[in-house]
Order: structure tokens, then sequence, then C-alpha cells
């Protein structure tokens, strides 16, 4: 019997703290409304990587990622590992600007005060400068620094990722 227990409890670690606040369908079916677009995907191609590498810090796990968009606004769901862990963010962008930023999974057991709308409300009207920046400085959280990192690169990654999808680049 413990034997069992042993495993069982190795087996559900990983998941111990993990958090689903939003599913990934929730989430785009809230934004559209119901009426969810087909998703595009967007290939990580040399420069793109480069770039999407530089915002990580590190490579990239991905090599392409899918959006959903219609004339008005489009979708990002990522995720960035904080500490240990990933965090899955979706992110909202309208006129090239963050219409909001929503964290739907939380998987570290620190730093889960990013999802509230105390610290994400900071990132609405957000855009990135022309080195690739955030257009305002986000506030940090004690504790917290590598979760909101992780949420900072997001939002730049989304950013970075539609302008290209709109420049078909």
């Amino acid at each position: 019997m413990l034997k069992k227990t042993l495993i069982a409890i190795l087996f559900y670690a990983p998941f111990i703290n993990a958090e689903i606040y939003q599913s990934n369908e929730d989430f785009i079916n809230e934004v559209f409304a119901q009426q969810a677009p087909k998703p595009g995907v967007i290939w990580l191609k040399k420069e793109r990587k480069k770039t999407v590498a530089d915002i990580l810090q590190h490579r990239p796990g991905f090599l392409r990622t899918r959006y959903w968009a219609d004339a008005q606004q489009s979708v990002w769901i990522l995720e960035e590992t904080g500490k240990t862990k990933p965090i899955t963010v979706g992110v909202v962008i309208e006129n090239q600007q963050i219409k909001f930023v929503r964290v739907l999974a939380f998987r570290e057991s620190r730093g889960w005060e990013v999802k509230h709308s105390f610290f994400t409300d900071q990132f609405k009207q957000l855009s990135l400068t022309d080195d690739g920046m955030l257009s305002t400085p986000i506030d940090g959280i004690s504790g917290a620094t590598l979760s909101v990192n992780a949420l900072k690169k997001i939002a730049r990654i989304a950013l970075y990722l539609n302008q290209q999808r709109i420049n078909g680049q």
C-alpha cells in the first residue's frame, strides 16, 4: 500500500501546485463572443527565432505558435517558465496595443499574485517601442520577480509576433 501511495504522489506531484483559472478554449470563446475564428499559425523562422530568443533570454521551446484573429483583434496564448514551471497567459491585442492580459494557468509555488488585475491591468494599452521593449515600465511584485518577468516576456513576444503577422513577414 505504501508503495502505491508513493507512486501516486510522485506521479501527481507536478500537478499539485497547478491552478487552472480558465481553459484556453474558454478564453478564446470569451474574447470572440463564442465566434472564435480558425487559428492561424506563425512560424519562428531564422530572424523571428533570434528575436524571440533575445526576449526570452533563452532558446524558445516552440517552432511555431497558434493565434486567433479577426479584423479587430488577435489572441495569443503563450507559456513561459517563472522559476521552474510554465505560466500560461492569454494576451489580447488590438491596434498594436495590448487590450488585456490574463493568467490562464499558474503552476509555480510562488509568484501567483501576477494573476490579479492589480498587476495585469498595467499591460493595458502597452505597445512595443522601436527597440522591442514595452512602451511603459511594469511595476514588480515583491517575491514574484520571476513570474513578473515571465509575463513581461510573454507580452513582448505577443506584440512582436502580432507585428510579424500584420506585416506578413
